[in-house]
């Protein structure tokens, strides 16, 4: 497989379900909890990438554009977009999606860097050998 086969195989989407106790005093997701499912998200999908253990280093600009109401569906999609040595960087949008209608909005996005390691947390290629040749 090569790399471009494998960055198409690891998007990973999640859809899950907005309801009132993710919600703050606005009746809209909380940003806390909508970092963490990108950072779970994020994980997912560089895990599928390098199938080696990753941890998070960084995330960069998040960016909220569209408060992200109670009572709808969002949809996480996460994706590759720079493999390095030892890291790389996946970007994950959240898309609410209204329960009954067909609107659809990008709400947020952002970017989160990853490492991969060994089991003695030294960093490690994320690349296979085969796709190293």
């Amino acid at each position: 497989m090569n790399l471009q086969e494998r960055i198409a195989q690891s998007e990973t989407r999640i859809f899950k379900a907005v309801f009132p106790n993710t919600t703050n005093h606005y009746d809209t997701l909380f940003g806390g909890t909508a970092m963490q499912l990108m950072d779970e998200v994020a994980f997912i999908t560089a895990t599928r990438f390098c199938r080696k253990r990753v941890v998070t280093v960084s995330s960069d600009r998040i960016d909220f554009t569209q408060p992200i109401p109670a009572g709808t569906i969002i949809e996480l999609i996460g994706q590759v977009k720079r493999v390095g040595n030892t890291s790389l960087k996946v970007e994950v949008e959240i898309y609410i999606e209204e329960m009954y209608s067909d609107v659809r909005l990008k709400a947020i996005h952002g970017s989160f860097t990853f490492v991969a390691i060994d089991e003695k947390k030294q960093p490690v290629s994320v690349l296979e050998s085969e796709l190293q040749r």
